[in-house]
């Protein structure tokens, strides 16, 4: 469920991907622009195939981003942190949202019509370029992931996903990095292109190495070095 919250502040919009180097003046047109809404837990932000497109950027809390098959089953795609944006590949592509986007946490998120969205992409280089480098870095994602699958066996594609979460939301903690989100090993097996028997293997496997542990949906890692010769095949 959504509730509207105050606007949003300027500071705020300069903490977001698309926005950063931006001007005052920008900021101040884009906040004129926005909505700002928080969602609970579990609540659905919007979904597969909506044809009411806006741009979405998060400010607070995780979203997991998933996609159902004609056959109804389910693969999560990515998992959105604060400052990221998602959802505004639709207002490029078909105008439907590719995916359904869920709140793992409370969230609270600001969004932007498709019409107001192309209208600051236009008239703001920043923004514009901002754009650019988000859907360039996805990109590369992207086919780093499909290279993985192809190429790679299930431990080192499962080594990858852990790293590259890490990379995008871990924090410091007295015995590694923990991974500040909720996280279902179902998550990291769709993330990985495998199944969750071979997930659950692999994570008890380096846990009663050291490497990391879990408790309560959190995942922390112990020895990120270690972890990344396992995922670059590095042999000591």
């Amino acid at each position: 469920m959504a509730s509207s919250d105050p606007a949003v502040s300027r500071r705020e919009l300069a903490n977001i991907e698309l926005f950063r180097g931006a001007s005052a003046s920008t900021l101040d047109e884009a906040r004129r622009s926005a909505r700002r809404l928080s969602f609970a837990k579990d609540a659905r932000i919007f979904d597969q195939g909506d044809p009411r497109v806006r741009a979405h950027a998060l400010l607070e809390g995780s979203v997991r981003i998933s996609q159902s098959g004609s056959d109804g089953a389910q693969i999560v795609i990515r998992f959105i942190g604060p400052g990221e944006i998602f959802g505004a590949a639709a207002a490029f592509a078909d105008r439907r949202y590719p995916a359904d986007a869920d709140a793992m946490e409370p969230c609270v998120e600001v969004s932007w019509s498709e019409t107001d969205l192309l209208r600051l992409i236009s008239r703001h280089p920043q923004v514009a370029i901002n754009a650019l480098k988000i859907m360039g870095r996805r990109l590369h994602e992207l086919q780093n992931r499909l290279r993985e699958v192809s190429t790679q066996s299930v431990e080192r594609r499962v080594a990858h996903t852990i790293l590259r979460l890490v990379h995008q939301f871990g924090r410091e903690a007295p015995h590694g990095k923990t991974i500040a989100l909720p996280l279902r090993r179902k998550d990291i097996a769709d993330i990985a292109g495998t199944t969750l028997y071979s997930v659950s293997r692999s994570l008890t496997s380096w846990e009663r190495r050291g490497l990391l542990f879990t408790r309560d949906q959190t995942l922390t890692v112990v020895k990120v070095t270690d972890l990344r010769g396992i995922a670059e095949m590095i042999v000591e």
